[in-house]
């Protein structure tokens, strides 16, 4: 008799019984991309304040491949429960659905969006001999060297990637690229000389621009970093077209209660307002977005315009992947 006015509760506040007690065990939120990478930076600072608002654990776990659609496509494909989550961006909700012929899912269908979290800006880092100081004279000595020069990214199809592919598109440049499971990974070939330069993103850039073992030559956002504020952006160096943020943000199986939606919603809303994220985020170069664009309702509305955005480069640049 308990038992059926718990269901009969439950479905008069239009919420499953099972939505009711989530979380009862301790979720993962899939990071798809390397250890100390950008996306992971973000998942680290996230995952321990989310556990304590939800009451259960969060585990950040690293699944690598394809630009990160293996480890969206893991989360697509799981059971709707509310247990395994994403933490997606520019590169693996919407490059993705251009860059490849056949995503390993759709981001507007095979997916349930969570919110939006923090914008992410880019910057533009050399090796520390490059002989240019500025973007102009980085963008001569890439035509007078294009054949020899290497640049890196976080892997195909990765955000980090599509800026460089921008930054060639600008420039008139055709400049071999080096796929990393992460830039962080890549970041000791650069130092050594190996590779030339790389489109990161600030939060992963400012610790080695600080310390000199890197130079920054341009800040690839529509303002100045204010954990960079000395470097010039690229639009106040002459160049346009090179101000293409990229952002973070949660989804869910599609099919997940929207109860379950919700609270996780809430709850990472919560947690990079809670003052030391917010500091922690913000401290690292990370902008963060208004609560009014946290909502479900305002990422999935928002990806259609973000895929078509960033189709826009992908086929000026002629690249496709299988």
């Amino acid at each position: 008799m308990l038992t059926m006015i718990a269901a009969v509760a439950a479905l008069a506040a239009g919420t499953p019984a099972a939505a009711q007690s989530w979380p009862s065990r301790p979720l993962t939120m899939v990071v798809p991309f390397g250890a100390g990478g950008a996306t992971d930076v973000m998942a680290r600072t996230l995952a321990p304040r989310l556990a304590e608002l939800l009451g259960q654990q969060v585990i950040v776990e690293n699944v690598t491949g394809a630009g990160g659609m293996t480890g969206v496509a893991r989360v697509a494909k799981a059971p709707p429960d509310g247990y395994q989550l994403a933490l997606g961006n520019a590169g693996t909700q919407a490059v993705s659905q251009t860059l490849y012929k056949q995503p390993a899912y759709n981001s507007l269908t095979d997916l349930a969006p969570v919110g939006m979290l923090t914008q992410q800006f880019f910057v533009l880092i050399t090796r520390k001999d490059l002989p240019a100081a500025t973007l102009p004279e980085f963008i001569a000595y890439a035509k007078a060297n294009q054949a020899k020069l290497q640049y890196a990214s976080a892997g195909v199809g990765s955000t980090s990637h599509m800026i460089c592919v921008q930054l060639n598109t600008v420039m008139g440049t055709t400049i071999t690229h080096l796929p990393y499971r992460s830039t962080t990974i890549a970041m000791p070939d650069m130092m050594a000389g190996r590779i030339d330069f790389i489109c990161d993103a600030i939060e992963t850039a400012t610790p080695q621009i600080h310390g000199g073992s890197v130079k920054a030559i341009a800040v690839l956002a529509p303002r100045r970093s204010a954990v960079l504020p000395d470097i010039a952006t690229a639009s106040e160096q002459g160049v346009a077209d090179l101000a293409l943020p990229g952002w973070y943000g949660l989804f869910l199986p599609k099919g997940t209660p929207d109860a379950i939606v919700h609270r996780l919603s809430s709850a990472a809303s919560e947690a990079v307002d809670t003052p030391s994220v917010r500091a922690r985020i913000e401290g690292l170069g990370i902008n963060m977005v208004p609560p009014q664009e946290r909502t479900p309702e305002f990422l999935l509305s928002f990806l259609p315009a973000e895929i078509k955005k960033w189709a826009a480069p992908i086929k000026a640049s002629g690249l496709s992947i299988e």
